[in-house]
């Protein structure tokens, strides 16, 4: 298994819906009076938000035998390579912790995953799962990893990993380093350098030579254009 498989899973549909992640399952759609909230500007959070934020980081979720296995799954969903860092040396556990607490409707599927791996541990190999080597951990990890191979006894497995794999790509690629993997640049305004030259050649078509000194540069981006009294570009 590497990122690339997972990727290809995630993004084909093989994994599901991904409902456990998101908090758009039909029960939580409908949000109860409290989570209403008042006040705010436009584009910044709210007081009541800020506030729930620190109130939710304050908490603490998964134990601390928990975050090993998580560690250990969301380096095997997202390695390290030679283009990017793994996924816990970008803080995906911590994201992980936060949504639990941000979207308490997830942490019984969640817990009762991490739960499993143990049971599931002592019966192939007599221990717990951070006990496991690695070998023995991707043995457990190929049962449910691959939906459409997975047998009918490991379909819950299957589902819950699914939600692990989908709560690992979400907290990896809202970091730096996700968005570099994906090349992902966001909005970048006034940055253009106009129509390729070979559109242009394709259509017969050219600039105006006279034209060309005061053209607007991407690196001129920000400077006010000026037009003299008949409508000309001047500068």
């Amino acid at each position: 298994m590497n990122r690339r498989e997972n990727l290809k899973l995630l993004f084909t549909g093989s994994v599901g819906t991904g409902l456990l992640m998101t908090g758009c399952s039909p029960e939580e759609q409908a949000l109860p009076p409290q989570a209403v909230l008042s006040g705010g500007t436009k584009g910044y959070r709210t007081q009541e938000e800020r506030q729930r934020d620190q109130e939710l980081l304050s908490e603490t979720f998964f134990t601390e035998e928990e975050r090993r296995k998580l560690g250990t799954l969301v380096d095997i969903i997202l390695p390290k390579d030679e283009e990017s860092p793994a996924a816990t040396e970008v803080g995906v556990v911590d994201f992980m912790e936060f949504m639990m607490k941000d979207q308490p409707g997830n942490q019984t599927p969640m817990r009762g995953g991490l739960m499993w791996l143990d049971y599931e541990a002592n019966e192939k190999f007599g221990k717990i799962f951070n006990e496991l080597s690695n070998d023995q951990v991707i043995e457990i990890v190929e049962e449910v990893a691959w939906p459409e191979k997975a047998k009918p006894a490991y379909q819950g497995a299957v589902s819950w990993f699914n939600m692990l794999r989908n709560l690992t790509c979400s907290g990896y690629f809202s970091t730096e380093a996700g968005w570099k993997y994906i090349g992902y640049v966001g909005n970048q305004p006034n940055v253009w350098d106009g129509v390729p030259q070979n559109v242009m050649d394709r259509y017969g078509l050219k600039l105006e030579e006279k034209y060309l000194p005061i053209y607007l540069k991407p690196e001129q981006r920000g400077i006010v254009a000026q037009w003299d009294d008949e409508g000309n570009l001047i500068g």
